[in-house]
């Protein structure tokens, strides 16, 4: 049984070169080549193609929106992004929008079918130097997670958590029935551990990661 292929590419030479590659091949079978992905979602449910080799850089909706679009409407089909760039943030969304694989341009033709087949057996093919990418940065979104509390001190979240009440510094060093000196000392450690260089920084980084 063949496996159906969808190109979805706004350059024509790289799109003919896609349909002169399948063509040599006859476990697959194209059923839909177009040049974007403004109507992408009839454009799928016409081909029903079993894999979709998608740009990410598109005139009108980009690959990564189109990603997204059919991920609603067809939760099962594999999706392989290909671009030009190694850009973190467009090979985080793509991923994070449901993409199953991600290729650079330059892949040889090889590499291409080694990805369907792979894909299709329920893999994620990726090019070594985007895995590499997704790799540091899983690696730093857990990193992140674990020092999500900022090793902050009892008494730091403590004071932390008066100022988020809108308590001043003397009234927190009444409160807590230390000096003001104290206090300030206090909110020098608490600056220096959020990242932060204001008031209402602390404030805000301690409301957005649930510190108190």
């Amino acid at each position: 049984m063949s496996i159906k292929i969808a190109i979805v590419e706004d350059n024509k030479i790289l799109r003919n070169s896609f349909v002169d590659l399948f063509s040599f091949y006859q476990e697959y079978e194209l059923t839909g080549v177009f040049a974007n992905a403004n109507t992408i979602v009839e454009d799928i449910r016409q081909s029903m193609p079993d894999v979709v080799l998608m740009d990410i850089q598109m005139p009108g909706i980009n690959g990564i929106e189109a990603v997204k679009l059919l991920r609603g409407s067809f939760p099962e089909l594999k999706i392989i992004m290909q671009t030009v760039f190694e850009d973190d943030t467009s090979v985080l969304q793509a991923i994070c929008n449901g993409a199953s694989g991600y290729l650079l341009k330059k892949s040889a033709p090889e590499e291409y079918i080694q990805a369907i087949h792979e894909v299709m057996e329920g893999g994620a093919p990726m090019t070594g130097s985007i895995a590499r990418k997704v790799l540091i940065m899983f690696r730093s979104a857990q990193e992140n997670q674990i020092n999500t509390t900022f090793d902050l001190s009892a008494r730091e979240i403590d004071i932390l958590q008066h100022l988020v009440n809108g308590l001043s510094y003397k009234m927190i060093a009444d409160k807590c029935h230390i000096s003001y000196n104290t206090v300030r000392f206090h909110m020098k450690n608490i600056y220096a551990k959020l990242h932060v260089e204001s008031m209402t920084e602390a404030v805000s980084v301690a409301i957005k990661n649930k510190l108190v």
